[in-house]
């Protein structure tokens, strides 16, 4: 049995169990059950912060909307890109998942049952600086001002082009990662944050979403061990319930592609590009 623990920024937690294949963890003398997502974002919280005393950044998004079509539209174009996405139908949840689990962006509607978009980004502001896109019908000079002066970094207007909602949300991405290019240049290959493309030799890599996703992510984090559980965090969305060697895979693929070398493994550690 684990030595207990204590979860970081929360009240003092005595986690004596984590159980993988049955998705149990035992906590202040009680079993529950947990979809594996949840486990691993329990472990995550567990690890030791980066030893560059950096926040880690992830390509997590959370899509705050009330509009069924519209939100599963934006999650379908976000995950085909290779994004991990997740969604809440109401402003009271997607509040509690904003507030409790670390996202790289944020698009957030105004209108929304329950707690309202101006609600949110207020209380977001409060201890965070999450890039936040305002997707919102509310078209008005006064809503757009009143928007950026409360703290949203772009606001995007309905209808829009999906295109264009792809091209804001790299943009704030980038800027969030401190990125004035976005070209990234590892060895003799060029990754395009852009264009979400990899070259080498002058052609671009065929890779699938999911596989310039894990470039993507090892590449920001350059010169940075990047543990398995935190990949698993931040490329998988919340419905990928998986302990698979899926990410093996991935690593596999791309070695074929650009190199064994490209992404180097540390044992027992997890994945790194120099």
């Amino acid at each position: 049995m684990d030595e207990p623990a204590t979860l970081p920024g929360t009240e003092t937690r005595r986690l004596l169990a984590i159980t993988r294949p049955t998705g149990l963890y035992w906590a202040d003398g009680g079993c529950r059950a947990l979809r594996v997502h949840d486990i691993f974002r329990i472990v995550r919280v567990l690890e030791a912060t980066p030893t560059n005393g950096t926040e880690s950044r992830s390509m997590r998004v959370l899509i705050i909307e009330d509009e069924p079509d519209l939100r599963s539209a934006i999650a379908r174009a976000l995950r085909d890109e290779g994004y991990a996405v997740d969604m809440a139908a109401n402003g009271t949840e997607g509040l509690y998942m904003a507030e409790n689990w670390p996202y790289d962006v944020i698009l957030l509607d105004i209108m929304l049952p329950g707690v309202d978009g101006w609600t949110i980004l207020k209380r977001l502001r409060e201890h965070s600086s999450t890039p936040v896109l305002m997707v919102t019908a509310r078209d008005a000079v006064p809503d757009r001002v009143r928007g950026l002066d409360e703290g949203a970094d772009d606001y995007l207007v309905k209808p829009f082009s999906i295109d264009e909602l792809l091209a804001r949300v790299r943009a704030l991405l980038r800027r969030s990662a401190g990125r004035a290019s976005p070209v990234i240049e590892v060895g003799d290959a060029r990754i395009d944050l852009n264009a979400r493309t990899v070259w080498r030799d002058g052609k671009v890599v065929p890779l699938t979403p999911r596989e310039y996703a894990l470039v993507e992510y090892l590449a920001l984090h350059r010169g940075r061990v990047v543990s398995r559980t935190e990949l698993y965090d931040h490329l998988f969305d919340e419905n990928e319930d998986t302990l698979s060697n899926l990410l093996d895979v991935h690593v596999s693929n791309i070695r074929k592609k650009l190199g064994h070398d490209f992404i180097q493994t540390r044992r027992g550690h997890g994945y790194y590009i120099e």
